[in-house]
């Protein structure tokens, strides 16, 4: 509230300078917002001056006193405080408001150091092109211009490397990132840098050179847990599953152990550069993996790679996570690696049945089906709308209100009917012929799955209804297996029929179809059949498997009990059969 002196002005702009610096340090959070103790120091060296500014934005307000204000005297502080200026741009990404800032800073000599050739970046030659003022020893700062500069030069050259790594474009993110790589930073920057280096690369195509980077990170700063997650992700591309689980069981534990104290690795910096780099791209990048949701990738990986025992202890593990709230625990934001819940207990209940513990699969597959079932309604609509109302009407939002409601209810039904399929395959593999098709035949089996598979339906539905669609497959093909163990091959060569309708020209569905009608003494037929089995080419059966999307996981290994298991001793059945009849038609 002092009236302005002209001759006071230096000392009142170092001061300025130097309370905005312990501002920042003793905050130590992200830049956020406006400086408005700089607007303000501005404003009294343009009063000073005989000049005003109030209306002006922050850009015209410093071009104005640039141009303006000539005194020697004042040129150092006012760079100086235009390097805290560039700071405050640079948390708030304004690249191009510190660019022509900088512009304004440098002598003509300086725009002429600046001039950058192809390929050198125009903000960073700018930057380095600045000549710092010197320091005065009347005036001492809490941190030197100097030491500014340098912070300045490697938040721009990493926040314009990530910006070019969300763009997709990976050689300039990939040189500017090194750049950065190079720059003025405490440990825990360098290997967040090394981090996005090492993500860069991996989205280049050059898995070998993201492990580097990452394992680099990880030299500088163990606790950069991240890294480790990136590590697993580009072992997991590279096919090295020991490698990937050997990470993924490092983090596990790292995760478990408290970490160390934090000091901080620049005591004496009040402005770092992590309080000018925080940027949704580099958020997702470093996110931190909840313990639980590596517990979980172990599980799943695992599962995937056939080590069921190393499967099932770690899906054990999980589930008894959820006693403790896990929904507390994981972030709702879509950004966690855990499907939904039902489905966790339906690859547990796989793992468990792929390990001979059929009765704890169908326990845990009974937890399923009595959570879905009261969610489920007894009328499900998914047939297509002729008629679609317009995006912005509010018959738009009721009816995305209501396709929601339909994917949430499909999503149930096809969880309750893989817990009964699951159940049906366990009491199979128990010897419970009868007590597997009575699972297998479970009500909504035959109705509500079955509207599902047979009316045309809303594309927005369609993935969902796929998988009902394969549920339906494998409970027929199951059921009509168990009929085969019961000497009720009739019922069985029905289901295999229903099998085909669903999923045509499956080479598993064909082979049981073709045994059935060899158990009926329908040899002529059967024999037609395998012929036209035989006749059909290895491709179009893999191009009739991979259609659609891929598989829940937790359908993987009801698809592989599914193969139909004697194909050779029934091909040679058929091959004497029709022999022998070849001999009759000839003799």
């Amino acid at each position: 509230g002092l009236p302005v002196a002209l001759p006071a002005l230096p000392l009142e702009l170092s001061v300025l300078y130097n309370s905005l610096l312990f501002t920042v340090g003793a905050s130590d959070s992200a830049i956020k917002g406006e400086a408005e103790g700089i607007r303000q120091g501005l404003l009294r060296v343009l009063e000073a001056c005989g000049a005003c500014g109030q209306d002006l934005g922050m850009e015209e307000l410093w071009e104005k006193v640039l141009q303006e204000v000539t005194m020697e005297e004042l040129q150092a502080p006012l760079h100086r405080l235009g390097a805290l200026q560039a700071a405050w741009w640079l948390a708030a990404s304004q690249l191009g408001s510190v660019a022509g800032l900088f512009q304004l800073l440098s002598t003509a000599e300086d725009t002429g150091r600046a001039h950058c050739t192809e390929g050198q970046n125009k903000l960073l030659s700018m930057i380095k092109a600045w000549q710092v003022p010197p320091e005065e020893p009347s005036l001492p700062l809490v941190q030197s211009a100097k030491d500014l500069k340098e912070i300045l030069c490697t938040a721009a050259a990493f926040l314009q490397g990530l910006q070019e790594l969300e763009a997709g474009n990976f050689p300039t993110a990939l040189s500017l990132l090194q750049e950065a790589a190079g720059g003025f930073c405490s440990k825990n920057i360098l290997a967040q840098i090394y981090t996005c280096l090492g993500c860069c690369a991996q989205r280049m195509g050059k898995p070998q050179t993201a492990l580097q980077h990452l394992k680099r990170a990880l030299q500088v700063d163990f606790q950069c847990l991240p890294a480790l997650s990136h590590v697993a992700a580009v072992y997991q591309e590279l096919g090295e599953t020991d490698a990937e689980l050997q990470a993924l069981t490092l983090l596990y534990e790292a995760l478990g152990k408290s970490p160390p104290a934090a000091a901080s690795s620049s005591p004496y910096f009040l402005m770092r550069t992590e309080l000018l780099v925080h940027t949704p791209v580099l958020t997702s990048l470093l996110r931190q993996r909840h313990p639980s949701e590596v517990k979980y990738l172990l599980a799943q990986r695992c599962l995937q790679d056939g080590r069921v025992a190393d499967a099932v202890e770690h899906y054990l593990d999980f589930l008894s996570l959820l006693q403790e709230g896990l929904q507390q625990q994981v972030p709702l934001d879509g950004s966690s690696a855990l499907p939904r819940i039902p489905e966790v207990f339906l690859e547990a209940a796989s793992a468990l049945e792929q390990a001979g513990r059929h009765q704890d699969a169908i326990t845990v597959c009974e937890e399923v089906i009595s959570r879905t079932s009261d969610l489920i309604p007894r009328v499900l609509r998914v047939e297509e709308r002729l008629e679609q109302p317009e995006s912005s009407s509010p018959e738009a939002e009721l009816a995305g209100g209501l396709l929601s409601q339909k994917k949430e209810s499909l999503c149930c039904l096809a969880w309750r009917a893989a817990g009964y399929l699951h159940q049906g395959w366990a009491w199979a593999r128990l010897g419970e012929s009868k007590e597997a098709v009575t699972q297998f035949s479970r009500d909504h089996l035959e109705d509500a799955v079955f509207r599902c598979v047979c009316l045309p339906v809303a594309e927005n539905l369609q993935p969902e209804v796929e998988v009902l669609q394969k549920i339906r497959y494998l409970s027929l093909l199951g059921r009509g297996v168990q009929f085969l163990e019961l000497g009720r091959n009739k019922k069985a060569l029905l289901d295999f029929q229903y099998s085909l309708q669903i999923s045509p020209g499956d080479p598993a569905a064909a082979s049981y179809l073709v045994q059935a009608l060899w158990k009926l003494n329908r040899k002529q037929e059967a024999a037609a059949q395998w012929q036209k089995l035989s006749q059909s080419s290895p491709g179009e059966d893999g191009q009739q498997q991979g259609q659609g999307r891929p598989l829940p996981l937790y359908l993987v290994s009801c698809l592989e009990q599914a193969v139909f298991p004697d194909s050779e001793s029934l091909a040679r059945s058929i091959q004497d059969y029709l022999g022998a009849a070849a001999q009759d038609t000839s003799s």
